[in-house]
């Protein structure tokens, strides 16, 4: 629903809807980026206050399925670590853009087998109002 609807209607969007797809949007830009290749499915969520999760599916080149075909999870993991490592800050600037919020800690991971991989952002917590 459209928001000019949504405000004919009375109806309340999700305050974060907007912010979580436009996480998701900008992974799948860091991916194609990155990888030469952008994921078919993205999905960011909150995980509680301080910990944001995004899940992105598909995003193997046709040579880092050939890999997994042959069975190479372990140097597939690599790579995808080792180009995750390198652009850890530019992961982490979007995240710190889009919620005004510092991230304190990055992980990220992917099951070769299924194509999924996971970006978790550790989020500092937000200065009291009293600060």
């Amino acid at each position: 629903m459209s928001d000019e609807r949504r405000a004919a209607t009375g109806e309340v969007a999700d305050p974060t809807h907007s912010v979580r797809a436009e996480i998701s949007r900008e992974m799948v830009r860091l991916y194609k980026d990155q990888f030469g290749r952008g994921p078919t499915r993205a999905r960011t969520e909150f995980a509680g206050p301080d910990i944001v999760i995004s899940t992105l599916e598909e995003s193997f080149t046709p040579a880092e399925r050939r890999m997994a075909e042959m069975g190479e999870d372990q140097r597939l993991r690599d790579t995808r670590t080792f180009f995750q490592h390198a652009t850890e800050k530019k992961f982490c600037a979007v995240v710190e853009r889009l919620l005004e919020r510092k991230v304190r800690a990055f992980v990220s991971g992917i099951d070769t087998a299924k194509d999924v991989a996971a970006e978790v952002f550790y989020l500092e917590d937000r200065p009291s109002r009293a600060e």
